[in-house]
Formats: structure tokens, C-alpha cells, sequence
């Protein structure tokens, strides 16, 4: 975190300044030793002492080797306390941010195969049994509604940490007269802390991104898992780029789908992030304790795993290809539409559904059992008959879902003019 403390120095040091609490020429080498600091770290230059336990203490020993006893009027003010609940913040604002852009990377890559296969039929499933056909399109809109969803948690999380915390001190403020207004101001926080016992050992904004982390990642899992049933031998529908797949050691036909496996694999890890910091933060009291530094790699390690999971997945599903003749020999599966069989008994010849029902379960069970009168008052539907039928908003009908991937490419422009990706 080490861009979030500078910054955050760099404010504190320059509102210290401008209140008069300390000397301007004094803020300004505080502010000169910040920026070189930061040229190091990012050049690589850095002198790292791990025996001065954080990120914080490093740069603080390190603005003293550079500027002298200047550097202890930095602190004046703050504690650690609020110093580091004020880049935690930061951090996860903009690691929200980041997970938001990836969510909306993963929605554009749906949208575009979704646009190419508005009309492909393939089999939809309930119990993992074939039940009903459907547009391919329409299956990979659901998994564009359920990443609007995590762009939005994430979105969520980001405000739940845009709370300047910094002027709280150790737990109880400070007694200087410093101006928290505008520290967070310059630091791009919209808001400040209320209270500053809460604001110190809040981490709710922490377990609201990892929240929408370990959501994102059940959602991931699915679309991972479909991709490998998808992609399998006995399915048939997808086949992976060799970029997102591998092969066998030792079987030489075989392409593994093994980023969908890792990606559903790495799941669990996010939701142990957000298992841990719940029980981290369950039993302590008020304010700050130390069990508190267990937030950080927990939320960065969810964090890094999320986020390239998402990219990952949007990769894998931009290059995947459909066997649009096999999808659709699947889905013209006469049993596939023997709902639709039923219905129009309702519509057309005004039996009662469970009656409906029944003639046509007898049917498929044992054609034999009923007359050939009986047969013939059957209608012949087709796979496309089906689709085509359900026309209604949100439906599988190929104008439905052509409707949808219109108001996608929309919302994702909307979110585009945000700033979102």
C-alpha cells in the first residue's frame, strides 16, 4: 500500500502546513522526502528493513535518512491507527474500482458472443436433465445479468470505503486544530468519519469487498463449470482455444479445460478470505487491535485471485468457438417440447393443463399406450417453434434476446461514460 500511505502523508503533511500547525517550509521537505520515497519504491531502489514491521514504518525511517528531524513533525496529528485505516480505505477503493472494470471486461465478451449466437439452439437444462430448448445467446445473457450484479457490489464496496478516517487519531481524535475536510478532499474521499472510535477499527467496507469478491467468484464457478460440461466429449457445444485449455501428458487426444477448472478451484480461496475476516473482527472490542493486520492479506491475496479470475474468464470466453450443428442437433430433441406439446392442447382445444400434461407424459413414456386418433390430435412443434413461442421480456425468443444484447451494449456504454472500464 505503499502509493495509498504516501498519499496519504503527502495530504496530512500539506494540510499541517496550510493550519499552521507546523512551519510550510518544513510540510514542503516532508512533501519533497514523500515524492523521492516514492520514486525509490517504484524504481526499485527502496531500502526495505523488515525488522520496522510495516509499510508505515518504513516510510517514516526512510524520510528521516533523507530530510532529518523534520521528519518527525509528520506524525503530529495522527496516529497509526487512523493512518492505516485511511490507506486501507484507499486501497479498497481502488481495488473496487479495479474489479468493476474486470466485471464489465467479462460482460463485453459475453455480450459479443451472445450477439453471434442470438438464434443458436442448444438444450437448456434444470437437474442438469435436457428440459427445454433454448437460444445459446439467452444462456450467455444470464451470465451477463449475474456480472452486473458484481460490477454493482463492487461499486458498492467502493462506496462503503470512501470515508476519510484520518484526524481520528489513536481512538479519540486529536486536539490539534487540523482541517479533515480537506485532507479528504485531496485524497478523493467524498466523505469523512463521523466517530472516531468507529472509524478506527471499522473493516465493513473490507467485508463488503470481499463479499462481492467471494460472490463474483461463485459466479465464476458456474460459468466455469458450464464451460466445462460445454466443452466435454459427451456435449460437444464449445471448444476452447488452445490458450484457455491444455493438453494431456500423456493421452494425445485429449484438451484439458483447465483454466474453467482453475478458475472454479480458486472459489473457495475468496470465500475463505471473507470466512476469516469475519472471525477475525467477531469478538473484538473496541478500537483498534491488533488482530486487525490479518485484513490485509486476506482482502489483497481475494483481490488479486478475483481479478484474474475475471480476466481469465473473459478471455476464455471471447476465444471459445461453438459447434453451432452440434448445439442445435441437441436441442432438436423431440422430447424437448413436450411442454409446448401441452400448452397448445390448452390453447387450442381448451383441456385442462393436467390433463394435457398427462396425454403427453403417456406419450413420451409409451407411444404405444395411446390410440392413433389420440396421436394425431398431438401438434408437431420444432426446437425453433419452441424458442420462438417465448416471447415475452426477458424470454428466449431470438428477438428477445437480440432486445437483450441491445440494452447490454447500452448499459456497458453507460458504464464506459462512468469510468467504470
Amino acid at each position: 500500500m505503499y502509493a495509498e500511505d504516501i498519499a496519504a502523508s503527502v495530504a496530512h503533511a500539506r494540510m499541517l502546513g496550510k493550519q499552521g500547525i507546523i512551519p510550510e517550509d518544513d510540510a514542503a521537505a516532508i512533501i519533497a522526502g514523500l515524492s523521492k520515497i516514492r520514486t525509490e519504491i517504484e524504481g526499485g531502489t527502496f531500502p526495505w528493513r523488515p525488522e520496522l514491521e510495516d509499510i508505515h514504518m518504513n516510510v517514516e525511517a526512510r524520510l528521516f535518512d533523507l530530510i532529518g528531524d523534520v521528519a518527525g513533525k509528520l506524525h503530529t496529528g495522527r496516529s497509526r491507527n487512523d493512518q492505516v485505516a485511511t490507506d486501507f480505505r484507499l486501497y479498497v477503493m481502488r481495488r473496487a474500482s479495479e474489479s468493476v472494470a474486470q466485471c464489465r471486461r467479462l460482460q463485453r465478451a459475453l455480450l459479443d458472443q451472445a450477439e453471434a449466437h442470438r438464434s443458436t439452439l442448444v438444450p437448456g437444462y434444470t437437474h442438469l436433465q435436457r428440459a427445454q430448448p433454448i437460444v445459446f445467446g439467452h444462456a450467455l445473457m444470464a451470465y451477463f445479468e449475474m456480472f452486473g450484479r458484481d460490477a454493482a457490489a463492487f461499486a458498492s464496496a467502493r462506496e462503503s470505503a470512501d470515508v476519510c478516517p484520518l484526524g481520528s487519531g489513536a481512538l479519540a481524535g486529536t486536539t490539534f486544530a487540523i482541517d479533515r475536510a480537506a485532507v479528504a478532499s485531496e485524497l478523493g474521499f467524498s466523505r469523512i468519519s463521523g466517530n472516531s472510535m468507529d472509524a478506527v477499527s471499522d473493516r465493513d467496507f473490507a467485508l463488503d469487498y470481499l463479499f462481492a469478491a467471494a460472490k463474483a467468484m461463485v459466479h465464476l464457478s458456474r460459468l466455469a463449470e458450464d464451460v466445462v460440461i460445454w466443452s466435454s466429449q459427451e456435449f460437444g457445444f464449445v471448444r476452447l482455444s488452445e490458450r484457455y485449455s491444455t493438453g494431456s501428458s500423456m493421452m494425445p487426444q485429449k484438451r484439458n479445460p483447465d483454466y474453467a477448472e482453475l478458475i472454479r478451484g480458486r472459489s473457495g480461496r475468496v470465500t475463505g478470505a471473507l470466512m476469516s475476516l469475519l472471525m477475525t473482527i467477531k469478538g473484538l472490542p473496541m478500537t483498534y487491535n491488533r488482530d486487525l493486520q490479518e485484513d490485509k492479506g486476506q482482502l489483497m491475496d481475494a483481490a488479486d485471485t478475483a481479478d484474474s479470475a475475471l480476466e481469465a474468464a473473459a478471455g476464455m470466453v471471447s476465444e471459445m468457438q461453438v459447434d453451432v450443428a452440434r448445439a442445435e442437433d441437441a436441442a432438436s430433441d423431440p422430447a424437448l417440447v413436450a411442454t409446448d406439446i401441452a400448452d397448445m392442447l390448452v390453447r387450442d382445444q381448451g383441456i385442462p393443463f393436467r390433463e394435457a400434461y398427462a396425454r403427453v407424459k403417456a406419450r413420451e413414456m409409451d407411444a404405444s399406450a395411446e390410440s392413433a386418433s389420440e396421436n394425431a390430435d398431438m401438434p408437431d412443434v420444432t426446437a425453433r417453434d419452441s424458442v420462438e413461442m417465448r416471447d415475452v421480456y426477458g424470454g428466449t425468443a431470438p428477438g428477445q434476446v437480440s432486445a437483450a444484447v441491445t440494452r447490454g451494449y447500452g448499459e456497458l456504454g453507460k458504464a464506459r461514460l462512468r469510468g467504470e472500464w
